[in-house]
């Protein structure tokens, strides 16, 4: 195995509650969109998956790459608990 996708989606899907917390209206806002996008989407959830898998390839998100392989997740939201954890590395919390 190239790369531990169980452990890397294990360790971003703990930080998820802390960023709830700090940020409630944006991880509600991002549900909002991608349960408005399921429930009006033409392509289907598989498809769906796929493209979004594609785009993580693209612009090279493992953490996308790790929640579209199970399921619906973007990129603002890894990136933003990646963009915490090393501002929490920095300021020494």
């Amino acid at each position: 195995m190239l790369f531990d996708w169980a452990a890397d989606k294990n360790e971003l899907t703990k930080s998820v509650p802390g960023f709830a917390r700090r940020t409630p209206d944006s991880l509600k806002g991002y549900q909002t969109l991608c349960d408005a996008n399921k429930a009006n989407s033409l392509l289907g959830e598989k498809t769906r998956q796929l493209i979004s898998l594609a785009v993580a390839v693209t612009t090279r998100c493992d953490g996308c790459i790790t929640f579209h392989s199970a399921m619906n997740a973007g990129a603002a939201l890894i990136y933003s608990l990646r963009a915490i954890d090393a501002a929490n590395t920095y300021s020494g919390k």
